[in-house]
């Protein structure tokens, strides 16, 4: 009877790295070992930029939240600051799609803020 050496596991095993290794150019979808190297740093890059996409999204709100606020008269932080003293809480990507999309409710905001920081 022959004797069985780890053969189902080990060529599961290299079937998932391959399988996720698909697409890659050249030998690092090929080779096991290339593969193996370059789907650990895929992997841990798609999770650093999961983490990243949050602060790039905070960024762009912020972004055009600015835009907005230069267009009324003011700058970012007068109006960030002026909405903190009026007691207004509102996340930056409401505000964002507000100054988009709602520029007259906008516009009500930004009044509020300045009326807040004269005061």
């Amino acid at each position: 009877m022959p004797r069985a050496v780890d053969g189902t596991r080990r060529h599961d095993r290299r079937k998932k790295i391959l399988e996720r290794a698909k697409g890659f150019r050249g030998s690092r979808s090929l080779l096991f070992k290339t593969a193996k190297e370059t789907v650990a740093r895929a992997l841990q890059n798609s999770y650093d930029h999961r983490k990243q996409r949050r602060r790039h999204f905070r960024s762009l709100w912020i972004a055009r939240i600015s835009a907005e606020c230069r267009n009324q008269g003011t700058t970012y932080s007068q109006f960030m600051n002026g909405l903190a003293k009026a007691h207004i809480v509102l996340n930056r990507k409401a505000l964002s799609n507000m100054a988009i999309e709602d520029k007259a409710a906008f516009t009500a905001l930004v009044e509020k803020a300045k009326e807040a920081l004269k005061a």
